[in-house]
């Protein structure tokens, strides 16, 4: 069994920075994308940023610049560095780990969210 664990979220002024972690647990062979998703009320979940386990990376032109993305394959765990924190910003993040090879066979996977809330 696969589990993503999610932890970072909270309550931060605009202007401010917010680091998130998502570690992948289980017997897991390989993991082809991590990246991470938000949703906010009344919204599509869209994808926030994305890494392959080679380093490329796809971010959401509304994150760009503010936004950094890392990935540690050995661990199978992926950040996401949140600078310059914007109330729009706000909306649960959902780690995803996609082609995940265990000995389950190959699927993609959620975390369960964190909740990130930029307000004065």
């Amino acid at each position: 069994q696969v589990q993503l664990v999610e932890s970072g979220g909270g309550l931060v002024q605009p202007g401010g920075s917010l680091r998130l972690s998502c570690a992948a647990s289980g017997s897991i062979f390989s993991i082809y994308t991590m990246g991470w998703y938000r949703q906010a009320p009344g919204k599509q979940r869209e994808l926030v940023a994305a890494i392959t386990g080679g380093g490329s990376k796809n971010y959401a032109d509304s994150v760009k610049g503010r936004f950094t993305i890392s990935r540690l394959n050995a661990r199978y765990t992926v950040y996401l560095q949140m600078n310059s924190l914007k109330p729009e910003d706000t909306a649960d993040y959902y780690c995803n780990a996609g082609r995940v090879v265990s000995a389950a066979g190959s699927y993609d996977y959620w975390g369960q969210g964190t909740q990130v809330t930029v307000s004065s």
